[in-house]
């Protein structure tokens, strides 16, 4: 009964240790991801304010802007953040849409990886079935943005991607879907081969638009990322280009309702 008991308590003992261990562990990866997390810059945290023009709402895995006082022009947009960037630092982008009348969601992932949410935009859909909408990303998000819609192309108009790009488990070649991918000359982050080479995996009308002296962060807005490039332009004059490049692709015939 002795042997017993202590062979018990000596079980308990691992048991807890191997408890304690796991929660070290655990949280060790948390904290590590917090600390190489790219948060939003002061411009990205006044554009996630409602103003009298763009209302921001916080909504079931995201943030919705949604012009006011103006009819919603179609189509909607859902956005993928980048990998390990907090979704409010692409709010200056999403007000621009919002304010040429879309209404625009950011999606928030969880642990910030795209790769863990990527049917996140099931909500956004089903908010307002029947819309039209498009979806992209930044990076990490694009990859993630692009399985997303490849799953559901009979719900989504067309993919578009900054700096990222579609892998085999996202390909549209095939599809009816519209694409257009935007680089940024400077972009030190992107792989480019990858890139290149992923271009197989889209259809043959895709629009490609190169942002001379852009990078890769200045598709958020985030501060410098490890490992980029410097800009040879501001990043408020690489989100203008963004959004020309979005609203003129929008406006074609191929995303029309």
């Amino acid at each position: 009964m002795a042997k017993t008991t202590v062979r018990k308590s000596r079980w308990k003992k691992i048991a807890i240790w191997i408890s304690v261990i796991i929660i070290a562990l655990v949280a060790g990866v948390f904290a590590y991801l917090a600390s190489v997390t790219y948060s939003p810059s002061e411009q990205a945290e006044v554009a996630m304010k409602s103003d009298d023009r763009v209302v921001v709402s916080e909504v079931k895995n995201g943030y919705q802007f949604e012009p006011k006082g103006q009819d919603i022009t179609q189509p909607n947009v859902v956005f993928y953040p980048g990998g390990l960037v907090e979704p409010a630092s692409y709010a200056t982008m999403a007000r621009a849409l919002a304010e040429q009348g879309h209404r625009v969601y950011i999606t928030k992932m969880p642990l910030n990886l795209a790769m863990f949410g990527e049917n996140r935009a099931d909500t956004f859909l089903a908010e307002h079935a029947g819309e039209s909408f498009v979806i992209g990303g930044h990076s990490l998000g694009g990859v993630f943005a692009s399985r997303y819609a490849a799953a559901h192309t009979a719900q989504i108009k067309g993919v578009f991607y900054l700096a990222s790009y579609a892998d085999d488990g996202g390909r549209l070649d095939g599809t009816n879907l519209s694409a257009l991918q935007i680089t940024g000359s400077n972009d030190g982050v992107l792989n480019w081969e990858s890139w290149e080479k992923a271009k197989s995996n889209l259809p043959n009308d895709t629009t490609y638009v190169s942002i001379e002296g852009g990078n890769h962060g200045q598709f958020g807005s985030y501060g410098m990322q490890k490992g980029d490039n410097a800009p040879k332009i501001t990043e408020q004059e690489q989100l203008k280009q963004v959004v020309q490049a979005l609203e003129e692709w929008m406006k074609s015939n191929s995303i029309k309702p």
